[in-house]
């Protein structure tokens, strides 16, 4: 019986001993954006972009965003940067975030995004052309291409 519980004080020890994998290394990872989209009370964009990370990671991906509220416009974003918070690995930042979204603009146009998916935050910022307003609430989803 001495012995099972000196084996379990032992490997209790090498365990707490041992970090974590999710203390490990993060990355930090940006997306290059292009987005095109209309409103009238319900919002649908869709687009495309390129995320590099630190690390050396990169993908292409597909980026939709879907959502309502009180917009109006059509618009096409050229110059989109998005910038994600730290994460283990780029396969984090893929998926569906929900999001909220602030438009304004009459030929020019600028566009603000702050969206969130568990642990992973988003926040998108560019410029462009069209015409709109408004604020919208939804989801944005990227996709590896």
């Amino acid at each position: 019986m001495k012995r099972i519980s000196i084996l379990f004080l032992l490997l209790v020890a090498v365990a707490a001993a041992v970090p974590l994998g999710a203390a490990g290394k993060t990355t930090k990872c940006e997306m290059k954006y292009t987005l095109a989209g209309w409103s009238a009370f319900y919002k649908v964009a869709h687009g495309s972009g390129t995320i590099t990370c630190d690390n050396g990671q990169s993908a292409k991906v597909s980026l939709e965003a879907k959502g309502g509220g009180l917009t109006a416009g059509k618009y096409k974003i050229r110059d989109g940067v998005g910038k994600f918070s730290d994460v283990a690995d780029i396969s984090e930042v893929l998926g569906t975030y929900v999001a909220s979204a602030a438009e304004a603009g009459a030929v020019k146009s600028t566009s603000a995004g702050a969206m969130t998916k568990g642990e992973v935050s988003l926040a998108l910022a560019g410029k462009g052309t069209g015409f709109n307003l408004g604020v919208s609430f939804g989801k944005f989803t990227i996709t590896k291409k």
